[in-house]
């Protein structure tokens, strides 16, 4: 089956991601035993290989693409403006004391659903819609779950803010106009 690295990619990476929500004090276990880096660089390593899996598989399930729609000429417009907010809200998870972090505690999760809702909306293959929807779902499941976590105290200000809006709409530039091409073949504009 042409989807099965894809699918392999996308449990491996999102159940790596995923350990928050089925075991905390496992994860919390191991960091205390560990040490946070150790633990991260070992995480990392799964991590890796499912999102080199969910790439090429994705590339080998678009050899013989199967359709099961065809998105109105209208939706890739759309996408593209998502995809603006979605980097935006990439971009507050790192710079500190910005309203959108303290608005949404978790601006990164709510970015992949954006980002993966976004893609669904203008692209109509079974893979896109194992890839993107999986990341839906996921993002849906791990938000409800890290909302209920305690989060750190900020403070925030107006020029991180800017700075946040600023940044996420440069690199969304970038990406739309030169990376998106060069990354994946396919030009948004």
């Amino acid at each position: 089956m042409q989807l099965l690295t894809l699918l392999y990619g996308l449990v491996l990476f999102l159940g790596v991601h995923s350990i928050r929500i089925f075991g905390e004090e496992t994860r919390n276990m191991l960091i205390d035993s560990w040490g946070k880096n150790s633990y991260r660089a070992i995480y990392s390593v799964p991590s890796l290989v499912g999102l080199l899996l969910i790439i090429m598989g994705y590339i080998e399930a678009n050899l013989e693409p199967v359709y099961l729609w065809n998105p109105p000429m209208g939706m890739r417009h759309l996408t593209i403006l998502l995809m603006l907010v979605s980097t935006i809200l990439l971009i507050a998870t790192y710079i500190p004391n910005n309203h959108i972090k303290l608005k949404l505690r978790h601006p990164m999760t709510v970015g992949v659903k954006v980002w993966a809702f976004a893609h669904l909306l203008s692209n109509g293959t079974l893979a896109d819609l194992v890839l993107f929807g999986s990341f839906l779902l996921w993002s849906i499941l791990i938000y409800r779950n890290a909302r209920s976590r305690p989060v750190e105290i900020i403070h925030p200000n107006w020029r991180f803010t800017a700075l946040t809006i600023l940044a996420g709409t440069a690199i969304w530039f970038v990406f739309i106009k030169w990376l998106h091409l060069m990354l994946f073949g396919v030009s948004p504009v």
